[in-house]
């Protein structure tokens, strides 16, 4: 029984390590392939029989050991749109199974991986090279993501519609003892996109007054005219040089209610030749020195001028920003959000299922998915511009290739000792 049980027991070592083989063979073929986790081998003994008096060959058998959890190298790309997980989770993918009018069909189940190397492809998804589609949750207009669903990101918004001018922002110094008209020109747009000429012109009329004319030739020419209080002149009186209040309106023009250290704007409405625009003038704060000022000096000082209207924009870019956010960019300057790239992790991750192209599936053992932000609760932070790279070793698996192979030969050697004695048992009788 035991020579016989010697030959099992060396037998089941042979495909043990043959087993190990096989885990390193894959681990060392895979030493370059992006977010890659290596299988180590755990050798687990069974018994025959084992007491204080008889011991029994049993068996060995090579389980393997998963390594989800150990992170890989996380290396610089060129790839802007590469990421990779710079501590714990996964991304959250889909895999395409077809087409259906034109548009790509997806999988229903529920992918994941730690291949980060994402480019856009020709329908606008984010893929990354085994041909998964990165999911993310959709953001609405003021960038806030839908933390309820994840849907394959793609960018599909590529031009960014043109915003209508809604406010100015003046911030200058009128001259004190001024007597002459002073101009600022400023350019709007209207809700086309079209840029249009307006001018402000500031002409004194009393101590500490000042008329305020806006004109747009787009819009029919003089809007209308405003009376600019400063220190004294208004009523109540404020610090000198500063705004106090507003007079004698005309045309579309309305100044605001003076209140000490409430916002001093004026609002008017200019029409051109879509309907009225209403855009408001922000002149600083009543009886604060910012904005409009009524200081001494010779001349006009505008220190600054802006307004929020944005031209038509087209598709120039799109970047992931450190906080998962997916953004378009434009060729106006302006920026949209339109989806987050969320990162999911598991109780234990080392019991996920494999499929092919480094990516997994959730079983039982690794417990529920928990899809959250970069960097909370739990989860990795997020690197941009980046990938992870294999966490396989090759010099760790070399050595262990020559552990395997002097174990395989060791047993090797047992089954040939079994096999010379099991043959002069059989020739005793001769």
């Amino acid at each position: 029984m035991s020579l016989f049980g010697s030959m099992t027991t060396a037998i089941s070592g042979l495909t043990a390590q043959a087993r190990a083989l096989g885990h390193i063979s894959d681990n060392v073929a895979n030493s370059q392939t992006v977010g890659f986790k290596r299988t180590d081998t755990n050798f687990v003994s069974f018994l025959t029989d084992s007491t204080q008096t008889v011991h029994r060959p049993g068996s060995v058998v090579a389980r393997p050991d998963y390594t989800n959890t150990l992170q890989g190298t996380i290396e610089q790309s060129e790839n802007p749109l590469s990421l990779a997980i710079a501590g714990q989770g996964f991304f959250s993918v889909a895999l395409p199974n077809g087409t259906s009018g034109g548009q790509v069909t997806f999988d229903e189940r529920q992918f994941f991986t730690r291949g980060g190397d994402f480019q856009l492809d020709t329908d606008g998804y984010l893929v990354n090279g085994a041909g998964y589609y990165l999911q993310g949750w959709t953001a609405d207009a003021s960038g806030e993501p839908d933390r309820t669903s994840l849907q394959p990101i793609r960018v599909s918004e590529l031009v960014f519609n043109p915003i209508a001018t809604a406010n100015i922002e003046l911030a200058a110094n009128l001259p004190a003892s001024g007597t002459d008209p002073v101009s600022t020109p400023i350019n709007v747009y209207d809700s086309l996109g079209a840029l249009q000429d307006m001018t402000l012109t500031w002409t004194p009329t009393a101590a500490n007054t000042w008329t305020l004319e806006i004109s747009a030739p787009g819009a029919g020419g003089s809007l209308g005219t405003i009376e600019v209080q400063f220190g004294q002149a208004a009523t109540p009186a404020v610090p000198d040089g500063t705004i106090g209040g507003f007079a004698n309106a005309t045309g579309s023009l309305a100044g605001t209610a003076s209140a000490l250290g409430d916002p001093a704007s004026v609002t008017f409405t200019a029409d051109f030749g879509q309907g009225n625009q209403t855009i408001s003038l922000n002149l600083g704060a009543f009886g604060a020195a910012r904005g409009l000022t009524q200081y001494a000096g010779e001349e006009y000082e505008l220190r600054n001028r802006s307004q929020d209207g944005v031209p038509l924009g087209a598709y120039s870019s799109v970047t992931v920003r450190d906080n998962g956010d997916v953004a378009i960019n434009y060729d106006n300057g302006e920026a949209r959000v339109i989806a987050r790239v969320p990162i999911t992790t598991f109780n234990n991750p080392d019991a996920l299922q494999r499929l092919d192209g480094q990516a997994f599936m959730r079983t039982l053992e690794s417990g529920e998915a928990r899809t959250t932000d970069p960097a909370s609760n739990g989860a990795g932070r997020l690197s941009v511009g980046s990938i992870e790279r294999s966490n396989v070793d090759i010099a760790s698996e070399f050595s262990k290739l020559i552990v395997a192979q002097r174990a395989y030969t060791a047993n090797t050697k047992i089954v040939t000792a079994s096999d010379e004695m099991l043959q002069d048992t059989i020739n005793m009788r001769r």
